[in-house]
C-alpha cells in the first residue's frame, strides 16, 4: 500500500526546498543547485519548484538570501550574547568567516556572479545591514541607526571572510601564514572596534 505524502504549507515547502539546496551547495558546489536536484531531494515536481522560485536563478537567489538571513539570526544572537559575558568577538567572526566558507557563500556568490549575476551579493548586503541596524537600534534605542563605525567594521568583516572563502587558504599557505590569520585579524578588528565604541559612549 502506497504511503500517502504529507501534504505541506507553501511556507514548509519552500523552506524544505532551501534547505535541500542549502545541503547541495555544501556537498557539490553551487553549479548542483538546481530545480531537478533539489526536487529530487524533496521529492517535489519541477512545476511545484517553479511555483517558489521561478526559474533556477530565482532558486538560488533565494538561497542566498536564506543563508544570509540564518547566519545573521545567529550573529545577532552571538553579539546578545557578547553583552551579557556569555559569547567572545571570536564567535561572531567565526560565524560570518562560516557563513562563506564551510556553508558555501562565498562559492555561491563567486558563482553566480561569473555567470553574469551582479546583484548576488544583494541578498546578503541587504541581510548584514538590516541585522547591523537592528542589534544597534536595540541598544542605543529605536531612533538611533547604526552609525558609520558600526557599519565600517561589518564591512571589513564580510570583505575578510568572502575573500577568505575564495582564495585564503592558498594564499595563507604560499605566503606561509597560519591559516585562521584572516579570522584572527578579523577578530582583532572587532574587538579594536568594540572597545573605540566603549570609548566613545556617553
Amino acid at each position: 500500500m502506497a504511503t500517502r505524502r504529507k501534504r505541506l504549507s507553501p511556507e514548509e515547502s519552500r523552506a524544505g526546498a532551501l534547505e535541500a539546496a542549502r545541503d547541495l551547495l555544501i556537498e557539490a558546489g553551487p553549479q548542483a543547485v538546481t530545480l531537478k536536484a533539489v526536487g529530487s531531494r524533496v521529492g517535489r515536481t519541477h512545476a511545484n519548484l517553479l511555483h517558489h522560485f521561478g526559474s533556477a536563478a530565482g532558486l538560488q537567489h533565494a538561497l542566498g538570501t536564506y543563508l544570509a538571513e540564518s547566519v545573521c539570526e545567529r550573529i545577532a544572537a552571538s553579539i546578545r550574547a557578547s553583552r551579557e559575558g556569555a559569547a567572545s568577538p571570536r564567535v561572531i567572526v567565526d560565524q560570518a568567516f562560516d557563513a562563506f566558507d564551510h556553508e558555501g557563500g562565498g562559492a555561491l556568490v563567486s558563482w553566480l556572479l561569473a555567470t553574469g549575476q551582479e546583484d548576488a551579493l544583494e541578498p546578503f548586503t541587504r541581510a548584514i545591514h538590516q541585522m547591523i541596524e537592528q542589534v544597534h537600534r536595540e541598544e542605543q534605542g529605536a531612533d538611533h541607526p547604526a552609525d558609520h563605525d558600526a557599519l565600517q567594521s561589518t564591512l571589513i568583516v564580510v570583505l575578510l571572510a568572502l575573500g577568505q572563502s575564495l582564495i585564503g587558504h592558498p594564499l595563507s599557505s604560499a605566503l606561509k601564514l597560519p591559516a585562521n590569520t584572516a579570522r584572527d585579524i578579523a577578530e582583532r578588528f572587532v574587538v579594536d572596534s568594540l572597545e573605540q565604541a566603549g570609548r566613545s559612549a556617553p
